[in-house]
């Protein structure tokens, strides 16, 4: 089960080491003992300063079909957190998350891009430059949550911000992994279109800068009767909520850490509170779907495995789109 910010409360006077360690890599890099690389094509970071749960996934692969559709050769680059190598991988679409990760996994089946992952996020865009072909079509790389990631030097950084991340303390008793005071080495702000107070939160951070708003929408297929609804990611609260608003009836919440790797007898515990609440189906994120693999043919057709799906729209894309380009030197062209 996950571990509620109340309950962490009693980290807190362990954050002032976490600041110091901050404080240490950041003299590294400006001292140069942590070397900025660069690819020869552009790069356009999306990131966050929580440690999961504010959408990346999602607006990384909205974006990589927008600019695909203005013709531009789009691929990602990610850590893949979670997989089992560390080598320099190109993202099978049909592989498993043990190998890729589930994040970079999910985005290779969404957004139809290829997608490249290494420990050193410079190592996937050489193997993803050096798979460029000679059509002469603009590349751009996607850095998958790479605020944090400065090792590589990005032309474009987009910083995800949620509400949440203004009352929030940092690692460990918190979620952020930065300070506030990191949204300035943002080039765009992007932001829940819903937050009725963001132009004030932004202002209050001296933040003068491009601001995006985001539309989430999370897709629930209807069920009637019972569900059990279990995930493994950063708000498993945020998920419970959306799914509820839908009208669907959780009789049953399972929620393990961020990243869970499902093992049989998460599997058995899961369709044990099934059949204790005669549930009609189980309901699950599509991240924790990519992480069941073949454990995903354990549910019955009598009881299926439904998945919600989570899909952001930026507000005004076009021109957001032409806004980026326009950065980027590029000349903008209509929707393919």
């Amino acid at each position: 089960m996950t571990q509620s910010l109340a309950a962490r409360r009693f980290l807190l006077p362990l954050t002032p080491l976490y600041r110091a360690a901050l404080a240490l890599r950041e003299w590294r890099l400006r001292s140069g003992l942590e070397p900025v690389r660069r690819l020869r094509q552009p790069v356009i970071s999306i990131g966050s300063l929580s440690a999961g749960g504010s959408g990346k996934t999602p607006l990384t692969i909205a974006l990589a079909q927008a600019l695909t559709r203005r013709g531009l050769h789009v691929d990602v680059l990610s850590r893949g957190y979670g997989r089992s190598s560390k080598a320099a991988l190109r993202v099978d679409p049909n592989g498993a998350a043990e190998d890729f990760g589930d994040e970079p996994l999910l985005i290779a089946r969404e957004s139809g891009v290829a997608v490249y992952v290494a420990a050193q996020r410079y190592e996937a865009g050489v193997m993803a430059e050096s798979a460029l072909d000679d059509s002469g079509a603009q590349a751009v790389h996607l850095l998958d949550d790479g605020f944090q990631h400065r090792q590589l030097h990005r032309d474009l950084n987009i910083l995800i911000l949620d509400g949440r991340d203004l009352h929030d303390h940092l690692l460990p008793a918190g979620n952020l992994r930065e300070t506030l005071n990191a949204i300035h080495r943002a080039t765009i702000v992007a932001t829940p279109a819903d937050s009725p107070d963001a132009d004030a939160q932004l202002k209050s951070l001296n933040w003068q800068g491009q601001v995006w708003r985001l539309k989430r929408r999370m897709e629930v297929p209807s069920v009637a009767g019972p569900v059990v609804a279990f995930c493994g990611i950063a708000r498993s609260d945020q998920f419970f909520a959306g799914l509820e608003e839908r009208g669907l009836h959780l009789a049953s919440r399972i929620a393990f850490a961020d990243h869970h790797r499902y093992l049989q007898h998460d599997l058995d515990c899961i369709l044990d509170a099934g059949r204790s609440i005669n549930a009609a189906a189980f309901i699950t994120t599509e991240k924790d779907r990519v992480r069941l693999g073949p454990h995903a043919a354990t549910f019955a057709e009598s009881c299926p495995l439904r998945t919600a799906q989570l899909t952001i729209e930026i507000d005004d894309q076009d021109a957001a789109v032409d806004w980026m380009l326009d950065r980027l030197s590029i000349p903008p062209k209509r929707n393919l």
